[in-house]
Parts: C-alpha cells; structure tokens; sequence
C-alpha cells in the first residue's frame, strides 16, 4: 500500500513523497487486524527458520503498544487474558503453542530469555542471585565456531504455556530502563528483545544426506545430544522420557535436535535531542539508541546491497539479532508512525528505514522439511 506524505516548512514550497509498503493501518484498526498479517509467518518456525519481528520508530509512536499492548502503569505488567487489546508479542506466543500442540507429544519444546540492550551492553532481566532476588546481569555476545550468535551464561526457562511465558517478561519488564522525556513520560531507554526457543526433535535415521549437507550451511543448529529439560523428562505421558531397553534407546540416539528461534524485539524509540529535552544520563542513552538504530540500518543495507560483507558486530543490538535478521531468517519490521506535523522529521526518518529493509531480497524461498518424530515412536 502506498503512503503520502505531505512535506512542507514555513518559507518552503509543499513536496509530497510517496512510500510503498506491505500494509498500512489506520488508527481506528484493531491489534487483532494487524496480527492477522503477523501469525502465517509463525508458520515458519515449524519449517525449520528464524525468524524475527520488530516495531521501530520515534519515542511515543506506538512500539511497545504494538509489541506488547495496553501496560498497566502501576506495575508495567501486561495480560493476555485482559479484555484489553494484547500486543504481538503475547498473541505471537498463543499462536506458537496452538502450533505446537497439533504436533506429537514431546517433539518440540521452548525457552524463553529476555534481555534489553541498554548503553550497547546486553543485561539478562531473568537472571537471579543466590536468595532469588531478581536483577539484570550483565553478558556478552559472542559468535560461534559456525558463524552463530550466542550470549553465554543467558538465562533460558523453560515454558509450557503462554501464560507462563507471560509471567516471564512482567518479570523482566520490572527491570527495564525507562525516563521520561518530553516527548514521552515513560520512555523506554532500551532495547526490549524476548527470545523463543523451539526445539524439535527429529528422527536422525530418516535424514538424506543432501538435506544434512543444506543445514551446514544455513542457519538450523542441530545437536545431536538428546538430552531433554528437566520438565520434559517429569513428564511420562511425553515420548521423551529415558529409555530403558536397548531398542528404546538405540530409537532414541537416533533423535537429533534442531532449534529455531522467534525474537521479538520491541526497540528504543529515535529521537531528536531538541525535541525530546534530555541532559545528562538521559542524553548519553539517546546516542546509544540512535547509534543502534543507525547500526541496525546499516545492516540491513549490507544485506540489501548483498555485500560480502555485514556489520553485526558494530552493535550489540545487530549482534545478537544476527541469526534472526541475515542468512535465510524471516524479518517483519513493523513501522510506528505520529501523525503530527512535528513529528515530521522523525516520521520521514522511520518511512527511510522501513523502505531500507523492503529492499532485502533473499531470492525464493524453500520450505524446509524435516522429517519430526512419528507419535508412534
């Protein structure tokens, strides 16, 4: 769909410029309507990709509304049995678990981490010390031997249910770093990324070797351990308990794991200093988030451009989304933009990123089949 907007200063004659986008929303468009667009591309994850799924734009536009939905400001907590109008991030999680559970017993479970990017340093908002006092914990990232990203020593919890997950991003949301400016009372001064990670077991007998030499070279991380979350192996009812003979556990080390991973990433919002009025601290986290936002940009004109080379590793922000935003992943940029004719400079600015990453081409896409284990097993 197209976007005009009308561009005009005092003193300067009116120029209009178009933009061209998958979709637009109107304000008066339910959060319900604008996931409709979101939920075919969880399909994927099942398909064996990554797959990423951000809001960007100004502080105040809208992103944390559009990921998360309606907070509840005593607290910054969110809901998603609320009456209210959940974001994409709760509803993303519903639909992953209705996909999940039309699959066998035991052949996929999740983790989830949460982290913010605040300053360019990555703090892990569920991890605990010794008494279990919540507090964000400084980590790194690093990228592997196979050219993958990885922070060491994340905290991944296991979860079972949406409402689980959801317990664990109020959790983490109670650490985010927030200030007010004049632009927005409770602007958020980091990066928010929640992560999903699905593992699926998959039967190690029936792999061609085609398909093992398609994955060495794309994003897929198998593992060959077989070994399962503690929740998985409680649970008797799942396929993956221990085996006990020695044709159950021959069945078994034939199994092999493949993760994917879903990253749901609610940014800091740009901003102009003179419009937002921030000194001090406040003015130090704006150069951060701009330059991550710019990073961010960069990126994803390297890959547009199909450069041989892509600069991750120029953000901390960039590097821990890597396997979600290059190689063979799925993005889905979702674009918060003020309607105010103040505002006009920002919203030109977010009409450029979003017309940077349309111009990411990855060539046809192939749908990955990877042969799950059979109920029966």
């Amino acid at each position: 769909e197209t976007v005009l907007v009308k561009c005009s200063r005092p003193g300067h004659a009116s120029i209009n410029k178009t933009f061209q986008f998958e979709r637009v929303y109107n304000a008066l468009e339910s959060q319900e309507t604008v996931f409709a667009d979101v939920a075919p591309l969880l399909t994927s994850l099942m398909d064996g990709y990554n797959v990423c799924i951000m809001a960007y734009g100004q502080t105040g536009s809208g992103k944390t509304y559009t990921m998360l939905g309606p907070q509840l400001e005593e607290n910054f907590a969110f809901s998603i049995e609320d009456e209210s109008e959940p974001g994409i991030i709760p509803r993303a999680t519903q639909e992953v678990f209705r996909l999940i559970s039309e699959k066998p017993p035991g052949s996929y479970w999740v983790e989830v981490s949460v982290v913010e990017v605040y300053n360019n340093e990555i703090f892990d908002l569920l991890a605990k010390d010794s008494c279990g006092k919540v507090f964000g914990v400084k980590r790194d990232v690093v990228t592997t031997r196979e050219g993958k990203s990885d922070v060491p020593l994340l905290t991944h919890e296991t979860v079972e249910n949406a409402s689980e997950f959801l317990h664990l991003v109020n959790k983490g949301l109670q650490l985010r770093v927030r200030h007010p400016t004049l632009v927005h009372a409770h602007s958020s001064r980091s990066h928010l990324v929640v992560t999903l990670t699905i593992t699926t077991i998959v039967s190690g007998d029936n792999f061609g070797t085609s398909w093992e030499e398609e994955q060495t070279s794309q994003r897929l991380n198998k593992e060959v351990s077989c070994t399962f979350p503690q929740k998985m192996r409680d649970n008797k009812s799942t396929s993956s308990s221990r085996a006990s003979s020695p044709a159950q556990l021959e069945a078994t080390e034939k199994l092999k794991q493949v993760k994917t991973r879903l990253q749901l990433v609610d940014l800091a919002g740009s901003e102009c200093v003179g419009m937002s009025g921030v000194t001090g601290a406040a003015l130090r986290e704006t150069s951060f988030i701009n330059r991550s936002l710019s990073a961010l940009a960069d990126v994803l004109g390297a890959i547009a451009e199909q450069r041989s080379h892509v600069p991750y590793r120029n953000s901390k922000l960039t590097h821990l989304l890597q396997d979600s935003i290059g190689g063979d992943a799925k993005l889905l940029v979702m674009l918060c933009i003020s309607p105010d004719q103040k505002y006009l400079t920002e919203s030109m600015q977010s009409l450029g990123f979003g017309t940077r990453a349309r111009q990411v081409q990855r060539g046809q896409v192939k749908k990955k089949n990877f042969p799950v284990q059979s109920k029966a097993k």
